[in-house]
């Protein structure tokens, strides 16, 4: 029977090599496909038989990239040569949100005015017959957000 401790290592250096091959695609992703591809798809994983998956936005965008997968794995080619995936399989899932556009949202005031004190114990006293605590809280929260908003005047 093998030592776990070598199995443990073994499994380590798998995950390392794929760790490794999706942290080059992840930076060279954006370059290779464009922004506009990039906002609708994005690296998620490698498996061990140098598969490439990537989340795309939607089903269109899962199919059309499925479609370009020859051309996006040439380009990765001349970026990355030996580390490029073997192939890219495009599946609908999670994509986050560019960095500029994160940053941008950010900068934006919020459309929620922050509720003064006032309207915070009013909140607080509406959700006092919610037994549990952490649903109470947001509750409070929840119901102290909407009476600012409706007493701002501003809607959304």
């Amino acid at each position: 029977m093998e030592p776990v401790a070598e199995q443990v290592r073994c499994e380590l250096r798998r995950l390392s090599r794929e760790l490794g091959a999706l942290d080059a695609v992840v930076e060279a992703w954006p370059a290779v496909v464009g922004e506009t591809i990039a906002r609708n798809a994005w690296p998620a994983r490698a498996t061990q038989d140098g598969t490439l998956h990537v989340a795309a936005s939607s089903a269109v965008w899962a199919f059309e990239l499925g479609q370009l997968a020859p051309t996006i794995l040439d380009r990765l080619r001349e970026v990355l040569g030996e580390a490029t995936p073997r192939a890219l399989r495009f599946a609908v899932g999670h994509v986050p949100e560019p960095a500029a556009a994160a940053e941008s949202a950010s900068a934006q005031p919020s459309p929620w005015p922050e509720p003064d004190a006032e309207t915070l114990t009013r909140a607080r006293d509406l959700a006092s017959s919610v037994e549990n605590e952490e649903l109470r809280e947001r509750v409070a929260r929840a119901a102290a957000l909407s009476l600012a908003r409706s007493g701002s005047g501003r809607a959304l």
